[in-house]
């Protein structure tokens, strides 16, 4: 294929500006137009681009080969669904929905569209986790026993004015908002769903009510495996870090460049006699390449039909899994995941 790929992004936001970038830079894609429905921030971006603008995105789908929706979460099943059922690629930000039902819709239209379909998790597409999931399949501290991480920044005033204040916006608070790319990557690692889920949520500082600031869960996996993390718009000092145990060792990933430190990954090897574990780690440059790996990755995908990272299916158990968080919080129980298919 000769002609580059024509590509809409709809939604010019801070995550739509990055996809729009990684558009106009790519060699076999070309930034076709820019939607927005404040049409001051698509003709701004427009400009910047050299592209067309719009505040309305129903008559220019038919006009471009990739969708990239990039809206708060209560906008993009619509927009997606409608490019899909006209055979668009279409890559959507997480999550893949406001919740799981609107997820399932997502799945079942993508697998009778012709166009490719992809829920964007970049964290994915970040060095230290590439090459933790690498030495997970190479088997460098064998079965993995439990997963534990943290994510979160501090949030900001004015939380409630924004669309992720909003409960009929975004869906839910900060559970779905980071919360999905800590399940996202958990889930990948582990290969599956898990069995049994517990969630407890809080709201302490942001005047976001019902929405959580801070969310708290346990994953329980076949075989006894337990995974747990904690979500936060209260983490003062930016921070992710996931933490991979194993029975002969463990893996530690921290940071995300920028503003969440500089990234890294520490393997721990445990001795046969015991003692301290041998130790070995790599720092990234404080540089976030996974915006450009994971357009590249889709592109390659839709021009020579290539495997990429993060199918339909997988973007379907990350709503699922939520999903029964959820319930589990509204309930105060342990909720097993097939309980809300």
């Amino acid at each position: 294929m000769s002609k580059r790929l024509k590509t809409a992004v709809i939604g010019c936001g801070l995550i739509g500006k990055r996809r729009a970038e990684q558009a106009v830079k790519h060699e076999k894609t070309q930034l076709d137009i820019v939607v927005d429905i404040n049409l001051q921030n698509a003709e701004q971006l427009a400009v910047k681009y050299n592209c067309k603008s719009s505040a309305s995105w129903q008559p220019i789908i038919d006009e471009v080969d990739i969708v990239i929706v990039s809206t708060p979460n209560a906008l993009l099943t619509n927009i997606a669904v409608s490019a899909l059922e006209k055979n668009k690629h279409v890559l959507i930000e997480k999550p893949m929905g406001c919740n799981f039902e609107e997820a399932k819709l997502l799945f079942n239209t993508a697998k009778k569209s012709k166009g490719l379909f992809k829920v964007g998790f970049n964290h994915r597409y970040h060095p230290a986790i590439q090459l933790l999931k690498t030495w997970l399949n190479e088997n460098k501290i064998d079965e993995i026993i439990n997963i534990r991480a943290v994510y979160g920044h501090g949030g900001r005033p004015g939380y409630e004015k924004e669309w992720r204040g909003d409960k009929s916006l975004a869906g839910g608070g900060e559970l779905i908002d980071q919360g999905v790319h800590i399940i996202d990557l958990i889930n990948w690692l582990m290969g599956k769903l898990p069995e049994q889920v517990f969630a407890l949520l809080q709201n302490k500082v942001w005047p976001i009510a019902p929405l959580e600031d801070n969310g708290f869960a346990l994953l329980k996996y076949s075989k006894n495996v337990v995974a747990c993390f904690h979500t936060s718009w209260t983490q003062w000092k930016n921070k992710f870090l996931l933490e991979v145990f194993g029975k002969k060792g463990a893996i530690i990933v921290e940071g995300l460049g920028k503003s969440y430190g500089q990234e890294t990954i520490t393997l721990y090897q445990n001795k046969l006699g015991g003692g301290v574990p041998d130790q070995q780690t790599i720092a990234f440059p404080d540089q976030d390449l996974s915006w450009s790996l994971e357009w590249q990755d889709f592109v390659d995908c839709i021009l020579r039909r290539e495997p990429f990272l993060n199918y339909a299916q997988e973007g379907l158990q990350v709503m699922q899994t939520l999903q029964a968080l959820y319930k589990s919080a509204e309930l105060n129980q342990m909720i097993a995941c097939n309980e809300v298919l």
